[in-house]
């Protein structure tokens, strides 16, 4: 679909570009299903319980996206170069290496959950709730990965369609079964607190299920075959390649969580309000920077593939294209959200002072998404060309020199306004930084491809 055939660039473009947006949406909307039922269901300490799993998930997710990453890049590079036995090695070395960590995950996690729980500060009543929640939660993260690894590797041969579909999937699946075996619906035994994450597990492998019927019925480079059978082994080779390309993936989500640990203490210091506004704020923000982020995913692939097939000139088309989309994209969307602002913040708070404090937060910060989405394309491009490390290094000074500090400095000086005068600050400088080693470096380099 998005090797670079007859139809224009941007077409092209667009096709992948919307299914990827959407999947983005539908996996946050899947975990707020799963939150809904919980504490619908079963009340707000059971929510919280869940709640306490939380920073361990996206803490596992950094290395597991960051393992997708570098093979979606590789793969897109070989479906670039035509190799489909390349496809197939690199699946079979990143799925075995994925499965081989879930495993890990799930023993030392099953063994150590209560542990982990009252490391992580649990409140004494949540404690064995919590733990029951996270021993499942780990003893599924083989089929977790799995399913992350998957949809993640498809985008390397131009399928955004296939994982979409999957997640819609997945999502009707939590529907039904996880109000089923939290209650003990049809039946089945009540399950409780456990019961969402037993449902996670069910979802996963429905979605897997369905990936290997589809992709074998489209003849997909990526089919479960004999071939891809026979490649289920770690190649030492391509497993040094992926880490290469995945670890600064890694290390920037890592950073930038803890990164937003130290904004939310920050925050905290105005008041119960203010983190209010800041809960909300993310909400908003977190939807209008997935067309951003999605663009910049879509660039990598394209650029990855562009690089595979030897023609290096098309590099620089994707870059153009790629920022194009992002004006018209994300710039749309962050207009809609200008216009719309009390209306969207009400859909989170209904204290009126909140909402205004929150609606003036975002005025402040909204802009600055599509300055991050230009950052990101240019990121996202040199990275598909095996140069990893300094735009990793020029993400982490963004953050850790520019954000912080800024945040720190500002709000002591304009009050809360000022943390989000930091994010304005971050993200302009995450572009410029980016920006100038790729127009003053990068494009000066020959581009080697690494399949």
């Amino acid at each position: 679909m998005a090797n670079f055939s007859s139809r224009p660039l941007w077409q092209r473009f667009a096709v992948f570009l919307l299914p990827l947006m959407l999947s983005n949406v539908l996996q946050s909307l899947s975990g707020t299903i799963n939150n809904v039922y919980i504490g619908q269901m079963l009340g707000t300490d059971a929510l919280a319980a869940v709640s306490v799993f939380f920073p361990i998930l996206i803490f596992l997710i950094s290395f597991i996206i960051g393992l997708a990453s570098g093979s979606a890049i590789l793969i897109g590079q070989a479906w670039g170069a035509k190799n489909i036995e390349k496809i197939k090695q690199i699946t079979g070395t990143s799925l075995t290496v994925g499965f081989l960590m879930g495993c890990f995950v799930a023993v030392f996690g099953g063994i150590f959950a209560r542990e982990l729980m009252l490391l992580l500060n649990a409140p004494a009543e949540i404690v064995e709730m919590a733990t029951a929640n996270g021993r499942i939660a780990f003893i599924g993260m083989p089929v977790f990965f799995i399913f992350l690894l998957m949809t993640s590797m498809l985008r390397g041969v131009g399928d955004t369609i296939t994982p979409l579909v999957g997640l819609v999937l997945s999502i009707v699946v939590s529907l039904v079964v996880t109000p089923a075996l939290i209650e003990g619906w049809y039946g089945l035994p009540a399950f409780g607190v456990i019961g969402g994450a037993l449902a996670n597990i069910v979802g996963f492998i429905v979605v897997l299920g369905f990936l290997v019927v589809a992709l074998k019925l489209r003849k997909s480079a990526m089919a479960i075959d004999l071939s891809l059978l026979r490649n289920l082994k770690i190649d030492l080779d391509i497993l040094r390649l992926v880490v290469k390309l995945g670890i600064p993936a890694g290390v920037s989500m890592v950073v930038s969580s803890i990164s937003a640990i130290v904004i939310v203490g920050i925050v905290n210091r105005f008041g119960s309000n203010a983190t209010a506004a800041y809960g909300a704020v993310n909400q908003v923000m977190s939807y209008v920077q997935f067309p951003a982020m999605s663009v910049g995913i879509a660039a990598s692939i394209f650029a990855a593939q562009a690089i595979g097939a030897r023609r290096m000139a098309d590099v620089e088309r994707v870059t153009v294209t790629a920022l194009i989309m992002n004006t018209i994209v994300t710039g749309a969307l962050v207009l809609i959200a200008y216009l719309f602002s009390q209306d969207l913040v009400k859909l989170f708070i209904t204290d009126p002072e909140v909402v205004d404090l929150t609606e003036t937060l975002l005025h402040i910060v909204l802009w600055s998404n599509l300055i991050f989405g230009y950052g990101s394309i240019y990121s996202a491009v040199m990275r598909a060309s095996g140069d990893v490390w300094i735009p990793m290094g020029l993400s982490l000074a963004a953050i850790a020199l520019v954000e912080v500090p800024a945040a720190l400095i500002l709000s002591q000086i304009w009050g809360l306004e000022g943390v989000w005068v930091g994010y304005c600050l971050s993200f302009t400088a995450l572009m410029t930084f980016q920006a100038a080693y790729y127009y003053g470096f990068w494009r000066k380099k020959e581009i080697v491809a690494l399949v």
